[in-house]
């Protein structure tokens, strides 16, 4: 099985870089559908893992590492626009099957959430809050490739947001990449 690493930036994941190469994707939904969708074109990998950093909604320690089972978009309204329209179109929740033993909970928008109030409507729904995911799902599952979301958290998605974001990249990064050695996916990216 061959595996492709994904995140935003590369700040996120500096040591797991120091064992594997990690496809940058940049930040936000459109940035990072577009640069996976020109790299699965043209490599055959089996799975895209996608890691970095989110913020957490449900009070988790900085560093914490979430396993992804569903992931849907905050800032889209699916169910709105698919009752306007009269059918369902794409951009609903997504289901993932891995990693095995996943249960976490990921809304994905693009915009950094930094409100309380916003803080606590998504933690109805999700556990963790990133700007990539669900892109990073979507565009994989179109190209018939299994993919994961894992997710180590660098804030608590409120008013400290930004500093604490920065603070914490170093120890994410480090859990990271213990996730992956531990879940045995270094080796497959060759």
């Amino acid at each position: 099985m061959k595996v492709l690493f994904v995140a935003a930036l590369a700040e996120e994941v500096v040591a797991l870089a120091d064992h594997v190469p990690v496809l940058e994707l940049g930040v936000g939904k459109v940035q990072a559908a577009t640069t996976l969708a020109a790299r699965l074109s043209r490599d055959p990998v089996d799975l895209v893992i996608n890691v970095g950093t989110a913020g957490g909604l449900t009070g988790q320690p900085v560093g914490e590492v979430v396993e992804v089972a569903q992931v849907h978009q905050h800032d889209f309204d699916h169910r709105g626009v698919s009752a306007f329209v009269g059918r369902s179109l794409p951009g609903g929740p997504i289901e993932l099957p891995g990693p095995p033993g996943a249960t976490g909970r990921l809304a994905t928008g693009d915009r950094i959430v930094m409100d309380a109030g916003e803080r606590a409507r998504l933690a109805v729904q999700a556990d963790v809050v990133d700007m990539e995911g669900y892109a990073v799902a979507a565009t994989s599952l179109a190209f018939e490739r299994e993919v994961w979301l894992v997710k180590a958290v660098s804030d608590s998605a409120d008013t400290g947001t930004v500093g604490s974001w920065a603070d914490a990249l170093a120890l994410c990064s480090e859990r990271l990449a213990a996730w992956a050695g531990g879940r045995g996916v270094l080796d497959a990216t060759r």
